[in-house]
């Protein structure tokens, strides 16, 4: 019962309240964009971008500063920024002085400190729980992400409805500073890494990119969530634009559809954990990622009325899938990789992983302008089932478990993978 455990305990309260700012940051940028600074769809694109381009600028780099540093600083430091940031939108807005390039401004550098904070987050957790736990934690954590992400959405669309999307960003201050409270509150003190020998910093990266290219598994996680992300983002970042221009409905409805949808990432991060000890983690990831998700080819559908249900049927089995895959591949990522490469690993691969999402807010921001925003949904929708065609192509469907640990001979690295074979 990780509920007992104090470290966690305010681990999992800091990290819940910032996914809630960060959920309502999520959609009041765009609707700020949509409807106080009349942005094109392209523009709306390009704002969802403009969070994810840091991985691509800073990512690699970033995991070998959190190899070298305590993770704990690292995460109390960026999100101060992001508070700062974030809180620079109303105090523009009320001097009448807001821009579409503020905006990108706020996004791309509060992406950047989310590199630091996501990198140093994955990093921090083997170390603050025994390994026996860390399911457990990792479906805690995702758990209750997917709802502050519900209540955030829902909470961000009444707000704007009732005061303006502008406001929506006021709710950041107090979840950030509830989140750096409980941060800094942790009693889990890191051993010193300052004193580790220390190579070039190009030496460093080769080091994660070296084991995410030689092994099958984190190879083949990499693609995957590469090829996922570019299409999940697409779709997402047309939302907004989707629902308010080409169904006809509210901003605040918007909020309440999308927290609704939102509520599979609850259920996904439930159950992950037994579907994972039923079938098997391997088995289990398959399921997941090839047949929830692919119920996102129903959202084009979406119309008025009873047609809003189209999107919620999608949206619940892709936030299901998705929720419940991470948690699974969280679990195997911090047993199966070295831990002193778990901040280079886990920095090369979102590279891969996050650096796709901007260029599928871009796709999907030229093809909504070329095409329409409908048609742009629907060939962002349909590549999400064939994305996870990756994972069916790969040694996982041969296998009912995941691997645990890694050995070496002769200098190479090899997966140790339970007995129990398909």
């Amino acid at each position: 019962m990780l509920r007992r455990h104090r470290d966690f305990r305010l681990l999992w309260i800091g990290e819940t309240a910032n996914k809630y700012g960060s959920a309502v940051t999520g959609l009041a940028l765009p609707l700020i964009a949509v409807s106080t600074l009349n942005a094109s769809t392209f523009q709306v694109g390009l704002l969802g971008a403009a969070g994810w381009v840091p991985w691509l600028l800073i990512g690699l780099p970033a995991g070998v500063w959190v190899d070298r540093l305590r993770s704990r600083p690292i995460m109390l430091t960026a999100t101060a920024v992001s508070l700062v940031l974030y809180a620079t939108v109303p105090l523009a807005a009320l001097a009448g002085t807001l821009t579409l390039g503020h905006l990108l401004a706020v996004a791309l550098l509060a992406g950047a400190a989310g590199v630091f904070f996501q990198t140093a987050y994955t990093a921090y957790l083997p170390q603050l729980l025994d390994p026996a736990d860390q399911p457990e934690g990792n479906a805690k954590l995702h758990g209750s992400a997917s709802a502050a992400g519900i209540v955030g959405l829902g909470s961000g669309g009444l707000i704007a409805q009732l005061a303006g999307p502008v406001n929506g960003l006021l709710a950041n201050t107090a979840t950030f500073l509830l989140s750096l409270w409980c941060t800094a509150r942790i009693g889990h003190r890191e051993t010193d890494r300052t004193n580790r020998p220390r190579r070039a910093l190009r030496q460093e990266i080769g080091e994660g990119l070296r084991l995410l290219g030689s092994d099958v598994w984190f190879r083949t996680f990499t693609l995957f969530g590469a090829a996922s992300n570019l299409v999940l983002t697409g779709y997402q970042s047309l939302l907004v634009v989707f629902l308010i221009r080409e169904v006809g409905i509210g901003e605040g409805t918007v909020g309440l559809l999308v927290g609704l949808a939102s509520t599979g990432g609850i259920v996904g991060a439930a159950f992950a954990r037994r579907v994972a000890a039923r079938l098997g983690t391997s088995r289990a990831m398959l399921m997941l990622e090839l047949v929830l998700p692919a119920l996102t080819v129903l959202i084009p559908l979406t119309g008025r009325g009873l047609g809003l249900a189209w999107y919620l049927i999608g949206g619940f089995g892709a936030s299901a899938g998705v929720v419940a895959g991470n948690v699974i591949k969280s679990t195997f990522q911090q047993r199966y990789c070295p831990p002193e490469l778990l901040g280079r690993l886990s920095a090369s691969s979102a590279v891969l992983n996050f650096g796709s999402i901007p260029l599928g807010a871009l796709l999907a921001g030229f093809l909504g302008t070329q095409l329409g925003v409908r048609p742009a949904m629907w060939l962002m929708t349909i590549g999400v089932p064939l994305a996870a065609l990756i994972l069916w192509c790969s040694p996982m469907r041969r296998v009912r478990e995941l691997p645990t640990e890694r050995r070496t001979l002769n200098g190479a690295d090899l997966p140790v993978t339970p007995a129990s074979m398909s």
